[in-house]
């Protein structure tokens, strides 16, 4: 099992959540903090004392108050964490539950477990960590279908040209006038409202705004 592990929570309750969950797994040599500077701080010192961590714990949002931070997230963090420890297993204990936000976790920074806060999130910690342990992923079986259904959805020509059309600036009201114009069936609002209703559906957005953004992040438009 992991012997030493950073937990980064800057709400005490969390932290006291998973810090019992450790120690019921039998890990006892953990250590905490509230900020994600200092959080990198102590991974950096860990490895200087040649007793560098094994598993870092972090959520990705943390509020800001009166003291100033370098790194404003967990995501920085991981970024950061991984850059000066590669190997470092990392898992993301979070509210969060957008596919897309999970999807990139993975794929683009590389964490090896994500667990979220929801009912039974001890429980399932406990089995993220010991899942880990043994060079495995885990992810709350809530997430793993959205997460399936987002990395299915395939984005059909029209799909993109109502996205790019919005990235540039179009209103949703104006895009059935351009379809027509351009010839492009079907170019119904009714048509254009039905897809984007759909794809934000199905990826886990409740703006357009989201879905052009997640879509220029992962460079489908």
């Amino acid at each position: 099992m992991f012997k030493r592990v950073l937990i980064a929570e800057d709400h005490e309750s969390a932290s006291i959540s998973v810090r019992k969950t450790l120690e019921d797994l039998g890990i006892t040599d953990t250590e905490y903090t509230y900020y994600c500077d200092d959080a990198l701080t102590q991974i950096r010192k860990s490895i200087l004392g040649d007793q560098p961590f094994d598993l870092l714990i972090t959520d990705l949002s943390f509020e800001e108050d009166h003291r100033a931070q370098n790194i404003a997230g967990g995501m920085d963090l991981i970024n950061a964490a991984k850059a000066i420890q590669p190997n470092l297993k990392v898992i993301v204990f979070s509210a969060e539950s957008k596919a897309s936000v999970i999807d990139k976790l993975f794929k683009e920074l590389g964490i090896n477990g994500y667990v979220r806060k929801a009912r039974n999130d001890a429980k399932d910690l406990r089995i993220a960590i010991d899942t880990i342990y043994k060079n495995k992923i885990h992810l709350s079986a809530d997430l793993r279908r959205n997460v399936k259904e987002k990395n299915a959805y395939e984005f059909t020509a029209f799909d993109i040209t109502i996205i790019s059309l919005l990235s540039q600036g179009t209103l949703q009201k104006d895009i059935p006038v351009y379809l027509q114009v351009n010839a492009i069936k079907p170019s119904g609002s009714s048509s254009v409202e039905k897809r984007l209703n759909t794809m934000k559906e199905v990826l886990g957005f409740s703006k357009n705004e989201q879905l052009v953004a997640y879509c220029k992040d992962f460079g489908i438009i």
